[in-house]
Order: structure tokens, then C-alpha cells, then sequence
């Protein structure tokens, strides 16, 4: 999907191959993102036996690929991201070759330092970027009142943000368009959009290229909302990546209808000018490939590891991945027993099940509801969810 650590990899690699080095991707699951990357002649694997000869060095971006090209590739150092607070697959893994650490605020610093045992020292807080080349400031002046809204997030619900943001926008006399995965319209150009809205509810990647755009943007998430983003708080919520700390306060029509009414042409102008003077994409590039270079020159310094205190590391990150699927497992085996408990679901997931199972139906290739088709019959059938 065109997730922001997705769209964090494709602008990263096509930075790197700009300037004459090649990135390989690794994933286990490829898609509209990889044919992307793919068009720009950048290699995208699913499979590390397709790469015949190691990389320089592994650049981490979810534990399960991270650990599978240590343990394919001996010998290769890794510096490992974290993009996120929440997450599964964004835990930080523990392995010797792992040099250092890298958070993308001081939320997920806090989760590398205080939840997961990473020492400080192998930590550093590189901030997000914008590609100020895409993400051109828009053609035309902010109107002085805001006659077009956007929702812009992968994670809205028309039952939910969706519904909050409309009721608030028509209280406004104003618009609103929603582009994001979950309401059904995904944005594969989303530069190309932003300036046509003078008002932009977001957060994180999302709030950041909205802003480089020149629209003002208010923080929003699926249950929760933050501030407009002013010129008097752009230093304390960058830092904070205008996600899940910026996120301070209960989303509901009348908070938002009291941040929309903050919207301020000049001010909103002013934050452009800020996160275009200080969140461009060259420097963060610039600063991850010095990074890659010092971790290579430690790594050389150090010499070869040992191979008894990596297996042990590989075994406690086993051990630590079987208890969490377990934990997954037993969440969806009592949460599919509530739901079956429940006559007129039970036959309805049963139902959905046998659909999914014949894979032959129209409904499947309804965009929306076949990927709940899907995910109700896995909770019914108890497969695991992809």
C-alpha cells in the first residue's frame, strides 16, 4: 500500500540512486509501490536468494525482513528504523550487527530507549522529510476564509474521522474530498491534489506534505485530533512528527469547528516557508548515508562477530516472535468465539468464508468489500490475517 514507511523506502532509494548508489529492496510482500521502483530500475526481491552477491550494508525497516537478511548475508552490519509507536512489525529487533538505530521522533525514540532496552548511545533521531521537488508550494494564495477540505489518511472511516470531519466542515460552508486507503481512493500522485484545498486534515508523512504545499493543515487521526499546525507550535510538533503525541485530544465536530475557525492565510504561508527551509528530503538522504558510512567503518573496526552470541541472539528473537504469535493467535481465536456467538454473524462469516474459499466471486473484487470479505472469513475459519 502507499503507506508513509513505504513512501518512506521509494524516496529514500530513488535518492540513493541519484546519487550513484544502487538500493536493493526486500519484501515480503510487493505491490503497486515496488512496480513503482521497479519502472525507476531499482531492483525489488521477494526472495534473498535472488541477490548473488551481499550488500554493503542492511537498512532495516521491520523486524522480520531485518532479521531474515542478517541471517542470510553473515558478515553485513544493519542499521535498523522505527517509524512507528504502535506496531508489530515495527518492534526493533536485538542482534549484535545491528550498529545503530534510528527514530523518526521522540515518540518512536522512547519506544527504541524505554520499551524495547535499546541503548541510548545506539540511538539517533533523524526527523522526516517531503520531496520538495514533488511537493511544490501551490500555484495560488491560501482565500482568506477555506472553501475546500481533504481528508488525507490512509487509516479514515466514514464511520468515524470521515463523518467528523464532514459534519464540522458544513458547519464551515465548506467541502470535503477524502483520498486514503481506507476510504477507498488511494492517491498514487497525491502532489498533484494538495494545492487544489485550501484546509487539509492529516498527520505525520501526510501533515508534512501537506504543509510543504502551502495548505493549512489541522492534525487528525481516526479517533483522536491535534492542533492547527501554527507558526507559534511548528517547533514543538515536528519533533513529535505531527503524529500520535501531537494527537492530544478527543476528535469530535465542535473541537474541530474550533480549530478550523483558527485557519489563517498568512500563518499557514509562514509554516510552508518553515518546513520548506527545514524539512527537505537531500539533507535527511545526506545524513543517512553518512550514517551508513560510519556504521560500515565501525563494523570493519570491530572485525568478525561472534558467531555463538549472534546464534544466541537469533534464538532469543525466535523465542520472542513464537510468544508473540501465540499472543495474535489467542486474541483472534477469543475474538472469533465472541463473534460466533452471535447468530446472525455467525452465518454471515460462515457464509463469507465459503465465498472466500471458492475465490470465484464478484464480490472479492469489490475494492472494499472483498478485503473484509477476506478478513471476516479469516477470523471465522481462524486463518492467520496477512
Amino acid at each position: 500500500m502507499r503507506g508513509g514507511t513505504q513512501l518512506y523506502v521509494r524516496d529514500l532509494a530513488l535518492g540513493l540512486l541519484k546519487r550513484g548508489h544502487l538500493p536493493i529492496i526486500y519484501s515480503l510482500h510487493l505491490g503497486e509501490v515496488s512496480r513503482e521502483l521497479q519502472v525507476a530500475t531499482i531492483p525489488v526481491i521477494d526472495n534473498l536468494d535472488a541477490m548473488a552477491a551481499p550488500p554493503d550494508i542492511i537498512h532495516g525497516q521491520q523486524h522480520l525482513e531485518t532479521m531474515a537478511a542478517l541471517l542470510r548475508f553473515p558478515g553485513v552490519p544493519a542499521v535498523y528504523f522505527c517509524h512507528g509507536w504502535f506496531g508489530w512489525s515495527s518492534a526493533p529487533p536485538r542482534f549484535p550487527r545491528i550498529l545503530k538505530y534510528v527514530a523518526v521522533d521522540r515518540a518512536t525514540h522512547d519506544r527504541l530507549v524505554f520499551q524495547n532496552g535499546i541503548p541510548d548511545e545506539q540511538t539517533e533521531v533523524l526527523l522526516n522529510f517531503v520531496d520538495l521537488e514533488r511537493f511544490k508550494p501551490r500555484p495560488a494564495a491560501l482565500p482568506p476564509r477555506p472553501l475546500r477540505a481533504l481528508m488525507f489518511s490512509n487509516y479514515a472511516r466514514e464511520a468515524t474521522s470521515i463523518k467528523v470531519a464532514r459534519e464540522a466542515c458544513e458547519r464551515a460552508g465548506m467541502t470535503l474530498d477524502c483520498v486514503g486507503e481506507n476510504a477507498g481512493k488511494s492517491a498514487a500522485r497525491p502532489e498533484e491534489l494538495l494545492g487544489q484545498y485550501d484546509l487539509v486534515f492529516a498527520k505525520g508523512r501526510a501533515a508534512l506534505e501537506a504543509l510543504a504545499t502551502g495548505g493549512a493543515v489541522i492534525l487528525c487521526g481516526l479517533t483522536r485530533m491535534g492542533p492547527m499546525v501554527t507558526a507559534s507550535e511548528i517547533d514543538r510538533l515536528r519533533p513529535l512528527n505531527f503524529g500520535i503525541r501531537a494527537l492530544d485530544r478527543p476528535l469530535n465536530p465542535e473541537t474541530l469547528a474550533s480549530e478550523i475557525a483558527r485557519y489563517d492565510p498568512a500563518d499557514a504561508a509562514e509554516v510552508s516557508r518553515r518546513i520548506r527551509s527545514t524539512a527537505g528530503i537531500d539533507a535527511t538522504i545526506e545524513a543517512i548515508i553518512s550514517l551508513y558510512r560510519e556504521v560500515i567503518a565501525e563494523h570493519a573496526r570491530r572485525g568478525a562477530g561472534d558467531p555463538h552470541e549472534e546464534g544466541r541472539a537469533a534464538a532469543n528473537y525466535l523465542h520472542r516472535l513464537h510468544a508473540d504469535i501465540a499472543t495474535h493467535a489467542a486474541a483472534t481465536l477469543r475474538l472469533r468465539n465472541r463473534v460466533l456467538r452471535v447468530p446472525l454473524l455467525n452465518v454471515l462469516l460462515v457464509s463469507l468464508a465459503r465465498i472466500t474459499a471458492g475465490q470465484n466471486s464478484r464480490l472479492l473484487k469489490v475494492p472494499l468489500l472483498g478485503g473484509l470479505a477476506r478478513s471476516l472469513a479469516r477470523i471465522t475459519t481462524g486463518a492467520p490475517s496477512r
